[in-house]
């Protein structure tokens, strides 16, 4: 809720935006719909479908739930911060999580993961420095910051991309790679500055991209 709620802030990048318009459909009222959240289902991610709102200035959430949780191959994994998310883009997200991020964590840190925190999914605004609308602005992006594993350590983007332990570093550059399997665009430290302190993750278009 915390990143819906923070959406549309009035900034240069930031379209404005309108109350939110319910229209009283939602994810349950298409078979694409439906198909994605009996995927979703089946992976045991524990998730709710939501209505879709429109916010005015091309900002919407169509197609999207909340998740609760994300499974991982001995449990749940905790994730932090999101609001809104367009389906595909969970589905996505909990593949990842299981097979590209907790299995690194096992192999390459010797602990299984917990909690990925998050600085948000759903907000209304532009790419940073463009007039082009951001995928965040209909939900289909999820800015991931950090993973925090059983034994208590948590591995930051900010402060971990370049670490000097060689093991953190393959750990983050394995669950980049395993990102870039599940998702058309990555953004990582190594892309620009705005993103030095998280990885972008959006649906894939015409170019993939994996930086």
């Amino acid at each position: 809720m915390t990143a819906l709620l923070s959406a549309c802030t009035g900034s240069p990048d930031t379209p404005q935006r309108r109350a939110p318009r319910n229209t009283g459909a939602s994810i349950t009222q298409t078979p694409q719909g439906r198909a994605c959240l009996s995927s979703l289902g089946a992976t045991q991610a524990n998730f709710t479908p939501l209505p879709d709102q429109y916010y005015g200035a091309g900002c919407s959430t169509l197609g999207t739930v909340r998740l609760g949780w994300l499974k991982g191959d001995e449990g749940r994994l905790d994730v932090t911060n999101l609001g809104p998310l367009a389906c595909p883009v969970a589905a996505s997200l909990q593949g990842w999580a299981r097979f590209g991020v907790d299995r690194a964590a096992r192999q390459i840190l010797g602990s299984p993961l917990v909690r990925i925190e998050t600085m948000g999914s759903y907000s209304c605004r532009n790419v940073a420095g463009t007039s082009r609308l951001s995928a965040h602005a209909t939900a289909n992006a999820v800015d991931v910051a950090a993973f925090r594993l059983a034994d208590g350590r948590r591995i930051s983007i900010l402060d971990d991309w370049n670490s000097p332990s060689p093991q953190t570093r393959a750990f983050l550059r394995t669950v980049r790679d395993s990102a870039c399997k599940r998702f058309g665009t990555v953004l990582t430290p190594d892309y620009n500055a705005a993103h030095h302190n998280h990885l972008h993750l959006e649906p894939g278009g015409l170019r993939p991209l994996c930086r």
